[in-house]
């Protein structure tokens, strides 16, 4: 049984991904700071899932998760790194740089200290490999507007994506990005009500079910680790990206 942990996995994406693996038979790390948001997606599958509550920005609280699924599990398949937060809605002169280390913080040095014990956990297993999939946005290519933290962070995310998939290649670690554009989540419920454009104006958004999601991660961590999705973009078809200006 192949083994995978998830970030963030108590609500929105992380959620959604978290049961499609756990439907597909794999075990299931769920990491989150919220106890019972965890509990409530591993109930009834006890066997199968692992509650990992620990914040993603602490490297003791992360390695020790990580060395405790790896010891309980034999080795990890993979990591799924989804925590994260958003800012927008500010131009840059408003963004206070408390909540811009925040976002820093969560979006980019939380991914960097879990793939950090995701490689080093599948560098020393044996067999030897693994696969890290990280969490980008649209937002990774093209900004909206008043969304400097969180653009920011998802271009830093990018370069994370591509230093891993590079460092892992002597060691069987594969890492890709998915690019997500307006999964219907709790998050993005603001779409259908009507958000900021580039032109100042508000408009309503198209917007997709997250299984697309879920399933695509799927698709990128059940791969042979011979092969890699190295980028790929999910989004609504008719959402306001390509042409957005």
């Amino acid at each position: 049984m192949k083994s995978i942990i998830i970030t963030g996995a108590g609500r929105g994406i992380g959620k959604a991904c978290a049961e499609v693996f756990l439907d597909a038979g794999w075990r299931v790390g769920l990491v989150g700071r919220t106890a019972d948001t965890l509990e409530a997606v591993a109930a009834g599958r006890k066997e199968a899932t692992r509650v990992m509550v620990c914040d993603v920005t602490d490297e003791a609280d992360v390695a020790q998760a990580f060395d405790a699924a790896q010891a309980d599990w034999g080795r990890i398949d993979a990591l799924f790194n989804n925590a994260g937060v958003s800012a927008q809605g500010a131009t840059v002169d408003d963004v206070s740089v408390a909540r811009w280390r925040e976002v820093i913080d969560i979006n980019v040095t939380g991914s960097f200290i879990c793939a950090r014990e995701a490689f080093r956990c599948m560098r020393a297993q044996d067999p030897q490999g693994g696969r890290i999939i990280n969490n980008g946005s649209v937002s990774a290519y093209v900004p909206r507007w008043g969304s400097a933290p969180y653009t920011t962070s998802k271009h830093a995310i990018t370069g994370l994506t591509r230093s891993i998939s590079l460092d892992g290649r002597p060691f069987n670690i594969a890492c890709g990005q998915i690019d997500i554009g307006n999964a219907l989540t709790d998050m993005a419920a603001k779409m259908t009500k009507g958000v900021p454009q580039a032109d100042g104006s508000i408009a309503v958004e198209p917007v997709m079910d997250v299984s697309n999601v879920s399933k695509s991660v799927l698709h990128m961590a059940s791969l042979p680790l011979e092969a890699n999705v190295q980028f790929i973009t999910v989004m609504a078809s008719a959402m306001p990206y390509i042409g957005r200006g």
